[in-house]
C-alpha cells in the first residue's frame, strides 16, 4: 500500500463517512489494494500483547511492509517507528497524487519528485512490482495498444484480458512474482513489463530510467537490495505525524471517537 499522500499516516486504512470519501476508492486504489483484513488482525494482536493502544497503524504498516518483502527473499532493514495515525483521508488527493498504471516516464519522476524522491527512488520503489498482481482493467490499454511491449508476452495476456469484459482478472506483475528479487528489471528489458508505467522505466534508447535498470537488473541485482531498504526508509520517514500531531487509532479503520 503506498501510503504518501500526507505522509506516513494511515489514511489510506480509512473508510469512509459522512464526513469524508477516503482513499480505497480512488482510482489508483479501487478493486487494486487488499489486506485490509490482515492489518485489522495484527492491529488486534498487538494491542493485546502490549495491555494497551500504543502502536499505531501508520507503523504497523511500515513494519508489515518490511516483513512481506523480507519474508519472500528480499531485504530486512530497520524501520523507525513513532508515526502517529491522521484522523482523515482524501480520495481526491488520492486520485490527483497517486500515480496510475497510464504515466508516462516524465510524469512518474515528477509525482515521486513533488513528495521529495528522486529517479533511484521511483526505479527501485517501483520494482516492489516484482511481487503480486495486476488486474487487466490496469493493463488492457498497454497489452492492445503499446509497442514497446514482447509480442510473445503480449499476446499470452491477451488470452486472460480480452478487449471487453474480464476486467478483474489478473495477471502477475513480473515472471518470479511470489519471490522478491531483479526480475522485474530483467523483464522490463525483455520488453515484458506489465503495466504501462513499468515499462515508461526502460525504453532501450539509454534515456530516464534505462541506465538504472539495466544495473539492477544484470551488472548489481544485490545492490537493488541495499537501495530498495533505503528508499522504503526514506519514503516511510516523509511527513511523520508524531508527537501530539494525529493519533493513535484503535480501529485502523476508523478514527477514534
Amino acid at each position: 500500500m503506498l501510503d504518501w499522500l500526507q505522509g506516513c499516516d494511515g489514511s489510506v486504512l480509512l473508510d469512509d463517512t459522512a464526513n469524508f470519501t477516503g482513499e480505497k476508492t480512488a482510482l489508483p486504489n479501487l478493486n487494486s489494494l487488499r489486506g485490509f483484513e490482515v492489518v485489522d488482525e495484527i492491529k488486534s494482536a498487538v494491542n493485546r500483547a502490549c495491555y494497551a493502544n500504543v502502536v499505531s497503524c501508520a507503523d504497523i504498516l511500515a513494519v508489515a511492509a518490511r516483513d512481506s518483502v523480507n519474508l519472500l527473499g528480499g531485504p530486512g532493514y530497520e524501520v523507525l517507528l513513532g508515526r502517529r495515525d491522521s484522523r482523515t483521508a482524501s480520495k481526491n488527493d488520492a486520485n490527483t497524487n497517486l500515480p496510475p498504471p497510464f504515466f508516462n516516464f516524465a510524469q512518474l519522476l515528477s509525482s515521486f519528485q513533488s513528495h521529495g524522491l528522486n529517479l533511484a527512488d521511483l526505479v527501485v520503489l517501483s520494482a516492489g512490482h516484482t511481487i503480486g498482481r495486476a488486474r487487466c482493467t490496469n493493463f488492457r490499454d498497454r497489452i492492445y495498444n503499446d509497442t514497446n511491449i514482447n509480442y510473445e508476452f503480449a499476446a499470452s495476456l491477451k488470452h486472460s484480458c480480452p478487449r471487453t469484459g474480464g476486467d478483474s482478472n489478473a495477471n502477475p506483475l513480473d515472471s518470479t512474482t511470489t519471490r522478491f528479487d531483479a526480475q522485474y528489471f530483467r523483464d522490463l528489458i525483455a520488453k515484458k513489463g506489465l503495466l504501462h508505467s513499468d515499462q515508461e522505466l526502460f525504453k532501450g534508447d539509454g534515456s530516464g530510467g534505462d541506465p538504472l535498470v539495466k544495473y539492477y537488473g544484470y551488472i548489481n541485482p544485490d545492490r537493488f537490495l541495499t537501495d530498495f531498504s533505503a528508499s522504503m526508509i526514506k519514503m516511510g520517514n516523509m511527513k511523520p505525524l508524531t508527537g501530539t500531531d494525529g493519533e493513535i487509532r484503535m480501529n485502523c479503520r476508523k478514527v477514534n471517537n
